[in-house]
């Protein structure tokens, strides 16, 4: 793990843009996608309901494709017209506006389709990945940037919010679109990885600020560059003295399990300290391939958080939450947010009233396991910053006592006069 590792790069392949497989581009990049591509997976886990949509909707492909991660995102839903032969879309409400729209760019993998396949409108995965008509109702408040990320934005690809952390956008491409993403103005834009030459800015800001110390590698998902070039941001940022430590945010292990392949983990085993936020919206999301991606996570010594936003009529309610937390926790992810849903234009339909985040946490502390209890934030429009909620367990003094409110809403009197 040193400098070196840079020189690995030619100055050509850091000016080529970082595009998928299926670019027409004679880049070193593009060649490292097919290569990818074209070698077999060592992700070897199919469960049985993606095998069962593999034979039906894929027939001539065979396990080891599947389990490609490059295969993945190449076969991908993008269209309305090839999803259509995996959800029916008969009875949806003013389909065709939906179609014309392209608010967001439409994006699911093969294996995360078949978590909806042959669903109606309620399943939760559907809801949280294929566009509605709701996103075409825009209310007050809303905004394509409501954090003001761009006006925290030192650098190109860089926020700069709080005095010790960065958030470094590494690219602007997801392996599937969520439909209430904070940063849908970014892949809207923005749908290939960035090439090398644009990270240097930010990297050169990191190193000229030595009151940073913790790095949030995050887009998009930068898990879906490739290794190369993930690990020449790693070292880069390692090299770098004052960095204690490295966090990627991701959906991968979730939407596409099979890119955290050995070869993945093997790399990333070399920058701890190392952590990663994956970000979790269901229990029907805990599959199989999903427990298999994040055992090696683990093995590799990777603390593992999750973030999930809250989302009316997807999880909701005590229940659902509880059940995604504890499988979480068997997942070996330790629940770490639950985020109120940002206001980004088109997300009223998803967003509930504060107080049901409240009564979640509410339902969950005490009457589980302190480590599925996660923290209950509102990340502040307007860049706030992160805002945590509780329910109310401090009612204030009584005389000489400090008056506290349990889970079960009894009351108890701690002594906090000390002589």
């Amino acid at each position: 793990m040193n400098g070196s590792k840079n020189q690995e790069f030619s100055s050509a392949e850091a000016e080529v843009p970082l595009v998928l497989a299926e670019s027409t581009l004679d880049s070193a990049l593009v060649k490292a996608y097919q290569k990818s591509k074209n070698q077999p997976s060592d992700f070897s886990v199919a469960s049985p309901a993606s095998v069962e949509f593999m034979c039906k909707n894929f027939p001539d492909v065979t396990i080891d494709k599947w389990n490609n991660w490059n295969w993945q995102i190449q076969n991908s839903y993008t269209t309305f017209k090839k999803l259509s032969q995996v959800i029916d879309f008969s009875g949806v409400k003013d389909f065709e506006s939906i179609v014309a729209a392209k608010r967001l760019p439409l994006r699911i993998t093969p294996y995360y389709a078949s978590l909806m396949a042959g669903s109606n409108q309620t399943n939760p995965i559907r809801k949280g990945v294929v566009p509605t008509a709701y996103e075409l109702i825009v209310t007050p408040g809303e905004c394509s940037d409501p954090l003001h990320e761009e006006n925290c934005s030192p650098a190109p690809n860089l926020v700069h919010r709080y005095p010790d952390r960065v958030l470094f956008l590494a690219t602007g491409f997801c392996a599937t679109y969520c439909r209430y993403c904070t940063r849908s103005h970014m892949v809207a834009k923005e749908k290939v990885h960035y090439g090398l030459s644009a990270w240097q800015q930010a990297l050169e800001y990191i190193r000229n600020n030595k009151q940073i110390r913790d790095v949030i590698v995050s887009g998009g998902d930068p898990l879906t560059i490739p290794e190369t070039h993930l690990e020449y941001l790693l070292t880069s940022l390692r090299n770098i003295p004052h960095i204690e430590i490295i966090r990627i945010g991701t959906k991968a292990p979730v939407v596409l399990p099979q890119r955290i392949t050995c070869g993945l983990v093997k790399m990333l085993k070399r920058y701890h300290p190392l952590y990663m936020s994956i970000h979790f919206m269901h229990p029907d999301e805990l599959t199989p391939e999903v427990y298999e991606a994040c055992s090696r996570l683990a093995d590799a010594g990777i603390p593992l958080g999750s973030q999930t936003v809250l989302l009316k009529g997807i999880n909701d309610n005590v229940r659902t939450m509880r059940q995604l937390m504890h499988g979480l926790l068997i997942n070996r992810v330790r629940p770490y947010y639950i985020y109120q849903c940002d206001p980004i234009p088109g997300s009223s339909h998803f967003r509930t009233p504060v107080q049901k985040g409240i009564e979640i946490i509410k339902g969950l502390r005490g009457h589980t396991s302190g480590y599925a209890v996660p923290h209950y934030v509102i990340d502040a429009p307007g860049g706030g910053g992160k805002i945590p909620l509780l329910p109310e367990y401090y009612l204030g003094k009584d005389g000489h006592n400090i008056v506290l409110q349990n889970y079960e809403g009894k009351r108890f009197y701690y002594p906090d006069e000390i002589g």
